[in-house]
């Protein structure tokens, strides 16, 4: 069975076979080791059972104020031969009970390339929706525009914090 815990620092020289992914955001090592230092129980890998052999992570963090207090999922993915097996679906709730819990966050929010169908579908099929078009939001030779993406919480019993926006907004207009 597969064993969710904690992401340590010599994770980092294991997760080269999740990161390795047309679909992976990679980050530089001073990203990774910021969430570890700041939000170490928002930062979880799945492992391979009898293995040292690391299936997928999620990264997470708590930011906000007032009615945006929130968990914010910066990354979450699943090495190729470990998809389809519900590793996302596990680490997401996890994530989730985290901001809920331990947090007592209004909602959970992330970002998704607005061509990323499938992903998209997936976290929708999780219970998020699109809260707002980010305009330009991923950068470079080509930029995309992203979908913010919420999902309340139980602290939003009116769920507010998921009421779509009506207009795209631009980077930065965004609050965090």
């Amino acid at each position: 069975m597969t064993t969710i815990r904690p992401f340590q620092m010599n994770d980092l020289l294991k997760f080269n076979n999740i990161n390795l992914d047309v679909l992976t955001e990679t980050y530089n090592m001073s990203f990774y080791l910021q969430y570890l230092s700041h939000w170490p129980e928002s930062f979880l890998v799945a492992e391979a059972p009898n293995s040292t052999t690391l299936q997928a992570y999620i990264l997470g963090k708590a930011e906000g104020k007032s009615k945006l207090w929130h968990g914010h999922v910066s990354a979450v993915t699943v090495a190729s031969n470990y998809r389809r097996i519900g590793l996302a679906r596990t680490l997401m709730d996890v994530f989730e009970n985290i901001s809920s819990e331990v947090y007592n966050a209004y909602f959970v929010d992330l970002f998704v390339r607005a061509s990323n169908a499938l992903a998209i579908g997936m976290y929708e099929k999780f219970g998020y929706v699109k809260y707002r078009r980010v305009l330009g939001y991923y950068a470079g030779d080509d930029p995309e525009d992203a979908f913010d993406m919420r999902k309340a919480l139980p602290r939003d019993v009116h769920r507010e914090s998921v009421v779509p926006l009506d207009h795209p907004i631009q980077p930065e207009d965004l609050e965090w």
